[in-house]
């Protein structure tokens, strides 16, 4: 999941934010300021991705989220800060579990979440329906056009990055259902975004629970099988998803261990773009491989 700043070890922390916070000030007062956020965050995001080390990404990656909070507070609905926003908070909560630090990851995934409602928000037709009812908030999804999917699918994505940050809180899964329509809403549009990740929510979402407590595992598995073939069976997390939850549940040691294998087995260097997601899928897919006796 992008986020991403090239870190320098040679900064200190402090120096680090210094110069984030020199930065907003210039871009407050240039007339090329939205110019340069467009060419600054996008690499920025993207570069961070690309790192191998999730402890070099838990440990220098809050200054930049300080740059685009401070960014944000300006320009509290420009669209790209906001999708950048959700982006790079929704990836470094993820990283965050990888360093071991589940209690804060779950806190900076609520700045993930807000991010993206506020992403949402900003499309007309769900401006008043997200707090409704369900059957409001599917009438108002009916009206997203092509050309916002990437906002929509963004939007939903930092909404579920919370849920998944919440260990299962009943605050939490209520918003399922309706995180679970934006990815459907996300398919008929373009099924394609972030690698197939729509699919891989929902493989997951009906996946993750047997069938006596609503679980739905052929309609898993075929969206697994849509997300790997989408693809390419590149982006890691969706085979460590597919072992976790319907392999496991479904009995599967074959097909468990076989997923985690061709993840552990993949070489980073052969899609350098997903290197972060990639790595951190590999170091839970040697976890998960280590703990097959505990689930079959």
């Amino acid at each position: 999941m992008p986020i991403s700043p090239v870190i320098n070890r040679s900064l200190n922390p402090t120096q680090i934010i210094r110069t984030g916070l020199l930065l907003v000030l210039l871009l407050s007062i240039s007339g090329c300021g939205q110019l340069m956020i467009n060419s600054l965050m996008k690499p920025t995001i993207d570069n961070l991705q690309r790192q191998s080390d999730p402890e070099l990404v838990c440990e220098g990656a809050p200054a930049f989220l300080l740059m685009l909070d401070s960014l944000i507070v300006s320009r509290p609905n420009d669209r790209s800060l906001l999708l950048s926003a959700t982006q790079a908070y929704a990836a470094y909560s993820l990283a965050l579990e990888e360093c071991g630090r589940p209690q804060r990851a779950g806190r900076l995934a609520a700045k993930a979440r807000d991010y993206g409602l506020a992403l949402l928000d900003g499309l007309p037709t769900l401006a008043t329906a997200r707090t409704g009812s369900l059957t409001e908030f599917k009438q108002a999804l009916a009206g997203v056009k092509q050309n916002d999917v990437e906002i929509l699918f963004w939007g939903g994505y930092g909404w579920a990055v919370w849920v998944h940050g919440q260990q299962g809180s009943p605050a939490s899964l209520i918003s399922l259902p309706k995180i679970e329509l934006i990815m459907l809403k996300t398919l008929e549009l373009d099924e394609s975004i972030y690698h197939g990740a729509a699919h891989l929510f929902l493989a997951d979402y009906y996946g993750s629970r047997p069938q006596l407590l609503g679980g739905e595992p052929e309609k898993s598995r075929s969206h697994f099988e849509k997300a790997l073939a989408i693809s390419a069976r590149r982006f890691l997390p969706i085979q460590v998803a597919y072992a976790e939850s319907y392999a496991r549940l479904s009995y599967d040691r074959e097909l468990y261990e076989n997923l985690l294998r061709e993840v552990i087995d993949f070489p980073l260097g052969s899609c350098p773009e997903l290197t972060l997601s990639n790595q951190i899928a590999k170091q839970r897919a040697e976890r998960l491989l280590d703990e097959a006796d505990l689930y079959f």
